[in-house]
């Protein structure tokens, strides 16, 4: 058993496997902090100041004197919450993964349909033998006498 899961383990395809996946992770962390620190403090400045990472609705009601603006305040005063701010930035980091990703393969997959494209191309070979008329035996292009059948060629 161990030899099976070492023979799959340290396959090409598994190692491949695990550096995309981590490589994805480290991306995931690069398109976060894009769009936590670069976009939504443009879009907050957009909507009149909105930060989305205090967008919430409390699920229960809000104990007398207590007062609760910030989703750490809420968190803090062990109120549930509802956080559609959290979650639209979470959409909207979804979506730039998802258009980073569609470029990505339509870009692989125009080079490939270049590179298939370019082996179409490319010239047939010349034909370095030919069939004898008579014994039908293949011969050398330049062969002038069939060495299976010494019958003359044109």
């Amino acid at each position: 058993m161990w030899k099976e899961f070492k023979a799959f383990a340290f396959k090409g395809n598994v190692i491949d496997l695990a550096v995309g996946v981590i490589i994805g992770g480290a991306f995931g962390k690069i398109v976060s902090s894009i769009v936590n620190d670069l976009i939504m403090p443009l879009v907050g400045l957009l909507t009149g100041g909105a930060n989305f990472a205090n967008m919430f609705v409390p699920l229960k009601e809000i104990p007398a004197g207590t007062t609760v603006t910030t989703l750490e305040e809420a968190v803090a005063a062990n109120i549930p919450t509802l956080n559609y701010g959290l979650f639209i930035t979470q959409v909207i980091d979804f979506l730039i993964i998802a258009l980073v990703i569609f470029l990505m393969i339509k870009a692989i997959s125009g080079t490939k349909a270049k590179m298939a494209k370019k082996k179409e191309e490319a010239p047939a070979a010349a034909p370095t033998t030919k069939v004898c008329p008579f014994c039908k035996t293949a011969v050398d292009i330049t062969a002038t006498r069939c060495p299976a059948c010494t019958s003359n060629l044109e």
